[in-house]
């Protein structure tokens, strides 16, 4: 009787700690959803400060010509009336020039 209450005391044991290690809501799921906090954390913080960033120049944008200005001209190449453009090009980009009539 005390053999046959020690085994299956034994077995209740083995039953019970695979469930701890690998049962729902186990040692294993919970360092699994510990993980995927951390990344989610990680990924909140960077949408945090993108969105810093784009509150600070939607304010920028409500506040000032200046940087509605910088934006058209650096985004949409636009100029002022009366301003001349001047594109200044690296050598290194111009094309091969063609020899004119002489061979120079």
């Amino acid at each position: 009787m005390l053999r046959t209450l020690a085994t299956v005391l034994i077995v209740l044991l083995l039953v019970l700690g695979w469930q701890l290690f690998n049962g729902a809501g186990g040692v294993r799921d919970v360092h699994e959803l510990a993980v995927s906090v951390r990344v989610q954390q990680r990924e909140n913080a960077q949408l945090l400060a993108r969105n810093d960033a784009l509150a600070a120049e939607v304010a920028d944008l409500k506040q000032g010509e200046a940087a509605l200005e910088e934006r058209a001209r650096n985004e949409l190449g636009m100029i002022k009336p009366g301003e001349v453009f001047y594109r200044v090009v690296d050598a290194g980009d111009l094309p091969a020039a063609a020899p004119d009539k002489d061979g120079r």
